[in-house]
């Protein structure tokens, strides 16, 4: 042997001797802790004995024998029982008070089974480590005898194999004969021996077997196998003789002989046959003995060792991994079961974990899943995650992968029905499965690209069918769901949503990731979603025919439908189509909550209303309400207004207050959308030209996003509580920010009363952007139906109509919704009076007020006034009567501070004596009022009060 050999071997003795060492500390500490723990019991019981005590007291038996205590004599207990209470003069001398006894410290919990081990793992060392040093030698020393006789040519190729199998044997027989002879136990001088031996033996035996296949190819591949399961059946009978100790050695050392064999060029590819050997070996003594970490050592041995297999191996050792890992967790999940049908009960592995984390150990229903359920979960992931991620540039090992991740899902589904803890191992493989599909686009893996490029050189090509198999297997996942919220349980409506969810998801990563549409068509792909759609209606008929008045699993079977009607109108409609078809499904929930009480209906219609909102502003949204052809936007919005009103008229009768209010506020702010549309297209066409930055294109854009503020607010019904609620909010107050940004930006900027002077008659030529200015500050349209509506009037209506609908918000934000838009009524009235008198060309302030328009305003304001004073009387209102006395002082104010410099003649004299017959006759009707609302306030009048005299 060189000395390159030899330092190879010495690595490798030195790594099975430090994984050996571990695994058999923590093997033996379970067996010697426990002995351990017996010994010091009878330690403490010994030395109460001879204190007294025939047994060690509990805490309070402690309590109690600290005090002194008498038994009492039975006519002490009657004199006890009937004697009065002494009276308060006998005085009686203080007794001194017995010193009470501190209670007892609280008791610390118990170590789990973990900690003890880790505790003892230090003083067991020490004195114990030689025992698994020894293991290892003895094993590496049956290995390389094959490897020495196959160096130095001193045996031919059989008689090596057989001087290790002699040699394996002759270790097991040496420890049976120590075992029998000597015994096994912890107190015997031959403490652990015979594992050591019988391990050694084992591991040799399975290294001679690998041999005699890998390095000569002695034999063939199925008496390779046979040999190995004989050498494991031995192990286990061995393992249940001598303890676990054992099996973790001949588990280690059957794991590790392969690295001591590497340097044979052969495939690969069987050791995976004979890995799955050895971890149905250390399963299956877990589930006769109940040696739980035997199991964790053997799965982690398992997956480690095949994945560094499969690492660089290609070829047939590639499909030989995958299958590798999907048969793992079958046998985690049947082996430790001991039957074809698992029936692991307890929490399931994540809740269960959640539980004991949230709740706390303490809590009721925090229970800690049981080892195999954990061992199963694990497993299940494990498997799933690394067949996700075997990858091969060969699309039949993708195939391969795709396939084996669809049979892990069924079968897990259709098994889990009587394990109520498998139920999220179960959803696993399913999510994985998703995961490979959107991977491969991601990727550009062959299967994806061999999809892509189908007609790209050959149009005559056949029918790709790779997207209709994989819509299938989500068909399929489904329809097991499906059997599986049928047969009742605990998680009945889980299965029933991922029925529902799961054929859908598949088509929407199609679309995401291999965009279908584009190489076989729009029509053959939205074929697929509606095909769905029908399974889905399937799915509904089915458990409505089971549940009866119960339609929580209905709902989710009919919003599934309808979301795949809806993804077919996506694939094949055009912009404007694609939004009433989305409406109609809206309108379609509504009629079917209504009809069938299919109350969980209210996300769906809640999804919907959200979905239009963003078509009608974003996408296509409101550069194509402005732009495109007119019947669109009238299909499109007035479609979609149709559809929120008809919704609620379904939904008149049943109790869905979300989803009335979400219908309620779409349906407003639908209109005012149209109605700012249908006006500012009216304005542009009426124009001639497309003006922007101009009063009236800031004012409807403010009544835009103003409207759309409020309609958040009202589906926050005045609450900040949620998440949801504050979400609303914050979009409430980003939309309100824009829709005041555009306000301010048309009442000053834009403000055809603030614009600049030009002389219009000069005939004086002009630049453009002069012209242009000229033509944004102009006023366009007749009196009162003009560009000054659109401006100020359309803000101010949406405004005052939400401060008052909105009354469970704060007064405060209602007070200023009012006030505000009834500054823009005012700042509209008085534009409107300019227009009549100025036209729309003398609009700014800057070319003088003439003495009509200035006796015009003092009108309107005693007008006003005297109205508002009106409707304080009919309504009995102070603080009406208050705004009509303050829009008479302003008149009065304009009279004697403007009018009477500005006016003269018979105007001056005329606006002061409408003025003052006003004032006068406002005086007498407040007068009346007082005297009224003084006489009810006394009692009840019987006829009204006369009138007083003039």
């Amino acid at each position: 042997m060189t000395g390159y050999d030899s330092m190879e071997a010495m690595l490798v003795l030195l790594a099975l001797v430090v994984l050996a060492i571990p695994v058999a500390v923590i093997a033996l500490i379970f067996g010697y802790s426990g002995l351990r723990r017996r010994l010091e019991q009878a330690e403490r019981e010994i030395t109460a004995l001879k204190e007294g005590q025939t047994a060690p007291l509990n805490a309070r038996e402690t309590e109690v024998a600290s005090k002194p205590f008498a038994p009492p004599s039975a006519d002490a207990k009657t004199q006890e029982a009937v004697a009065p209470t002494p009276p308060a003069q006998v005085a009686k001398p203080p007794q001194p008070r017995a010193a009470v006894p501190p209670p007892p410290p609280p008791q610390p919990r118990p170590p789990s089974p973990v900690a003890q081990a880790l505790a003892d793992l230090g003083p067991w060392l020490q004195q114990n480590w030689f025992y698994a040093v020894s293991a290892a030698s003895l094993a590496l020393a049956g290995i390389f005898l094959v490897q020495y006789g196959m160096e130095n040519g001193l045996l031919p190729p059989r008689a090596r194999v057989a001087a290790a199998l002699a040699f394996g044997a002759a270790l097991i027989g040496v420890g049976e004969f120590i075992r029998r002879r000597f015994g096994d136990g912890v107190q015997s001088a031959t403490a652990y021996l015979p594992s050591v031996f019988s391990g050694a033996g084992i591991v040799t035996l399975f290294g001679a077997i690998l041999s005699a296949r890998m390095l000569y190819d002695l034999i063939g591949g199925g008496a390779a196998m046979g040999g190995m399961v004989i050498v494991a059946l031995v192990a286990m009978v061995l393992g249940w003789m001598h303890g676990p100790l054992l099996v973790a050695v001949g588990v280690i050392g059957a794991y590790g002989a392969p690295v001591v064999l590497e340097s044979s060029n052969s495939d690969a590819s069987p050791l995976f046959a004979f890995f799955v050997v050895i971890a149905v070996l250390g399963l299956g003594v877990d589930t006769i003995r109940r040696w739980g970490w035997i199991s964790a050592l053997t799965l982690l041995l398992a997956y480690f060792m095949g994945f560094v297999l499969v690492l660089d191996g290609g070829g047939a050792v590639a499909w030989t991994g995958q299958l590798y890992f999907a048969v793992l967790p079958l046998l985690a999940i049947l082996i430790p079961a001991r039957a074809l049908q698992p029936d692991h009960a307890g929490p399931p592995a994540l809740l269960g974990v959640l539980a004991r984390l949230t709740l706390g150990t303490r809590q009721r229903g925090a229970s800690w899943p049981t080892f195999p359920t954990l061992l199963a979960f694990a497993s299940v992931a494990a498997s799933t995650v690394i067949l996700l991620m075997m990858w091969k540039p060969g699309a039949s090992e993708i195939w391969l992968s795709v396939g084996l991740l669809t049979v892990l899902s069924a079968v897990l589904i259709s098994w889990s029905h009587r394990a109520p803890a498998l139920q999220d191992a179960a959803l696993l493989p399913p999510l994985a499965l998703l995961l490979s599909v959107f991977a491969q686009s991601e990727n550009r893996r062959v299967t994806y690209t061999t999809f892509t490029q189908t007609y790209a050189d050959n149009a005559e090509a056949a029918f790709p069918w790779v997207i209709t198999v994989l819509v299938g297997i989500g068909a399929v996942i489904s329809l097991l769901a499906v059997w599986r919220a049928l047969r009742g349980g605990q998680f009945a409506v889980i299965w029933a949503v991922v029925a529902a969810v799961y054929a859908p998801a598949m088509a929407i990563m199609l679309e995401m990731g291999w965009q279908p549409a584009a190489v076989i068509g729009s029509y053959p792909w939205a074929l697929h979603a509606a095909m769905l759609a029908v399974l889905m209606a399937l799915f509904a008929e089915r458990f409505a025919r089971q549940d009866g008045a119960a339609r929580l699993r209905v709902s989710f079977a009919v919003m599934s439908a309808l979301a795949c009607m809806a993804f077919a109108f996506v694939i094949v409609l055009s912009a404007v189509a694609l939004t009433v078809a989305l409406a109609v499904t809206v309108l379609a929930a509504a009629a079917l909550d209504a009809k069938w009480n299919l109350k969980p209906l209210g996300w769906f219609i809640a999804a919907g209303v959200i979905t239009l909102g963003y078509r009608l502003v974003v996408d296509p949204g409101l550069d194509y309400a402005e732009n495109g052809p007119l019947a669109g936007v009238l299909l499109a919005y007035g479609g979609t207004l149709a559809a929120f009103v008809a919704s609620l008229w379904f939904l008149r009768s049943v109790e869905r207050p979300t989803a009335k209010v979400m219908l309620d506020s779409a349906a407003w702010s639908t209109a005012g959308l149209l109605v700012s549309i249908l006006l500012l297209r009216w304005i542009t066409s009426s124009v001639g030209q497309d003006l922007v930055q101009t009063h009236w294109t800031f004012g409807l854009t403010a009544a835009i996003w103003l409207g759309l503020a409020l309609a958040q607010i009202q589906r926050s019904e005045g609450r900040t509580v949620g998440l949801l609620d504050k979400a609303r909010w914050a979009l409430a107050a980003v939309f309100g920010l824009i829709g005041a940004a555009a306000l301010v930006t048309a009442t000053v900027e834009a403000n055809p009363l603030l614009a600049s002077t030009y002389n219009w008659t000069s005939g004086t030529e002009i630049s453009d952007s002069t012209a242009r200015r000229m033509a944004r500050a102009q006023v366009y349209g007749p009196v009162l139906v003009n560009t000054l509506a659109a401006a100020y009037l359309m803000p101010a209506l949406v405004l005052l109509l939400g401060a008052l609908r909105l009354g469970a918000i704060d007064k405060r934000i209602r007070l200023t919704l009012a006030g505000v838009g009834s500054a823009l009524v005012a700042l509209w009235g008085f534009t409107v009076i300019r227009h009549f008198w100025q036209g729309g060309e003398a609009m700014p302030l800057s070319l003088g007020i003439s003495q009509p328009e200035q006796y015009t305003y003092t009108i309107v304001l005693l007008g006003f006034g005297a109205l508002l004073f009106y409707q304080s009387l009919a309504r009995r209102s102070a603080l009406i009567r208050k705004a009509g006395l303050v829009v008479i002082g302003l008149a009065v104010a304009k009279v004697f501070l403007i009018d009477v410099t500005d006016l003269d003649g018979l105007t001056r004299v005329f606006s002061l004596l409408v003025l003052g017959l006003a004032l006068a006759v406002l005086a007498w009707l407040n007068r009346w009022a007082q005297e009224r609302d003084r006489v009810s306030d006394a009692q009840p009048p019987t006829e009204p009060p006369a009138l007083p005299p003039s």
